[in-house]
């Protein structure tokens, strides 16, 4: 059977979630053969394995904190050129991050191959594997494959579940060759990311989300109770980001964050397409507004008219009690 690439996303050796999902869809079309580098590479492999990793490729180095992007490229290629030897491997997936898909980039280029970013499914086809892609400010659905060499892919997060699948995950050193391009941008200094307790926005199965409805910062404190009771990331549309209520990082649309999760509520957002562009690919999507004409109804599959200041506390206690 042909071996799929994965590029594995992990801090320290604890494997993200969009890295699970990759394995889901991997399996679809062959045999995973994951890749994971930098510190804690090698614990990554049991739960790789869980998850149906055949083999685990684990390669450490300075170079991988010290630097942006180039030495990651370098290993990744090295993984590629280890694997096509063989003459069986079928695709490289990559998580739909911003560092990922840059990475997934420059490895096209190098290896003279097409890439898809952002496919949100795939199957296995007579001549690749096909990719389903949300395009035109998710307006359309496209099913394409790449055409010249070896298909590098990135996929949203919340594309596939996560489905555990024991293989044997056998762990082998990757050697790597860093290039002279390896050392040109320096990481100098790094700020942790205050953490707020809630998933992280774009691989969450739930997110609640605030608009221009919400009327003031001070008023986001609904949202998040909404949120906390559900165990869900906590989002924003771009009005209330640029009116400075909620951080830049929480802005869903297409100039902030796509997202794909099981569950959607929109609190006080229009509808605009700026920011449906950003989650109309969520499974299920829930509207409060207390305009009946927004043009967020037009893609629900639940709408509440009414005021969120009396329809979100209501539905946040009846979350708490039914789970109490």
């Amino acid at each position: 059977m042909a071996e799929i690439l994965v590029y594995v996303d992990h801090v320290d050796g604890a494997v993200r979630k969009p890295t699970l999902e990759l394995l889901t869809l991997a399996r679809r079309l062959g045999d995973p053969v994951a890749v994971a580098l930098g510190n804690g590479a090698a614990d990554t492999a049991p739960v790789l394995a869980e998850h149906g990793a055949v083999k685990v490729l684990t390669a450490d180095a300075p170079e991988f904190a010290e630097y942006l992007v180039v030495p990651k490229v370098d290993a990744l290629q090295a993984a590629y050129e280890s694997v096509s030897a063989g003459g069986s491997l079928a695709a490289v997936l990559v998580p739909s991050s911003a560092e990922a898909k840059e990475i997934a980039a420059r490895l096209a280029v190098r290896i003279g191959s097409g890439v898809i970013t952002d496919a949100v499914d795939l199957e296995a086809g007579a001549e690749g594997p096909v990719a389903t892609q949300s395009v035109f400010a998710a307006s359309f659905t496209t099913k394409s494959r790449v055409s010249k060499g070896t298909p590098v892919i990135t996929v949203k997060p919340n594309s596939a579940p996560v489905e555990p699948a024991p293989a044997a995950g056998t762990v082998e050193a990757l050697s790597v060759s860093f290039g002279p391009l390896a050392t040109g941008t320096k990481v100098t200094s790094r700020t942790p990311r205050e953490s707020t307790g809630r998933p992280e926005l774009t691989e969450a199965a739930i997110v609640v989300s605030g608009g221009r409805g919400v009327n003031g910062a001070e008023n986001f404190a609904i949202i998040e109770a909404l949120a906390d009771s559900l165990g869900a990331a906590v989002g924003a549309s771009r009005a209330a980001v640029d009116a400075g209520w909620y951080p830049h990082a929480n802005q869903v649309g297409q100039t902030g964050k796509s997202v794909s999760p099981q569950l959607y509520i929109a609190s006080g957002i229009s509808g605009a397409i700026q920011h449906r562009a950003g989650m109309q690919t969520s499974k299920t999507i829930v509207a409060i507004n207390k305009d009946a004409e927004a043009p967020i109804f037009e893609l629900v599959d639940y709408g509440v008219v009414g005021d969120l200041f009396d329809v979100v506390p209501q539905l946040t206690e009846e979350v708490k009690t039914r789970k109490g």
